[in-house]
């Protein structure tokens, strides 16, 4: 498998991003199909481990057959509940489906577009905020440059990695990805990566 887009630029031009890679190997390039399918395994993922999330998401896999908005709007609450998903999710994702159904998103074309008018478009449904939103912009449509600076796991990996007494808030850890452009997103993979190899549970499922 070719290595992850940029990974080579970031070891030769941060000390940081190599010393990440000398410890924690080589991230992997990780895709998903965008679409409906995609923004509810990322609505899954919110606030839970990468183990919880991928178990929750096969049994939603599992129980709908096929992940589309007409097989959640044919299926009670009570019925994603059992799942695995908890009453906010089941909201959400059922917004969402409703939101296909009344033509107020259109995934086929977030494709064509910029990355701050997907974010506009995902961010305007309810449940939808801005890391669920930059999760599916990496992993679904392979957007190159995108740190999802919220992320808890990311914030630690930045401070152990760059030797900083606390975690970076979001807007510092925005700050310091500022070095990692155009490949904010692979510098995401590897921290996520480096955040595994020093104990913690790794990427969004």
């Amino acid at each position: 498998m070719p290595p992850t887009p940029g990974l080579l630029e970031l070891v030769e031009h941060c000390e940081h991003m190599a010393r990440a890679y000398a410890q924690a190997g080589a991230p992997l390039p990780r895709r998903r199909p965008d679409g409906f399918p995609a923004i509810v395994e990322s609505i899954i993922g919110q606030q839970v481990s990468a183990q919880a999330g991928a178990a929750i998401r096969d049994r939603v896999r599992a129980g709908l057959g096929k992940v589309t908005p007409w097989a959640v709007l044919k299926v009670s609450d009570d019925a994603l509940r059992s799942f695995g998903l908890s009453r906010p999710k089941v909201r959400y994702i059922r917004g969402v489906a409703e939101a296909v159904r009344d033509g107020r998103i259109d995934f086929d074309a977030l494709r064509d577009q910029s990355d701050a008018e997907v974010l506009a478009a995902l961010t305007a449904l309810k449940g939808i905020g801005q890391w669920t939103a930059e999760i599916y912009l990496m992993f679904a449509l392979g957007r190159p440059d995108v740190m999802p600076s919220g992320d808890l796991a990311l914030q630690e990996a930045t401070a152990r990695l760059m030797d900083m007494p606390d975690r970076p808030k979001p807007k510092e850890l925005a700050e310091i990805a500022e070095r990692w452009r155009p490949w904010r997103s692979t510098a995401a993979l590897m921290l996520w990566y480096y955040y595994r190899y020093t104990g913690g549970p790794g990427a969004p499922a």
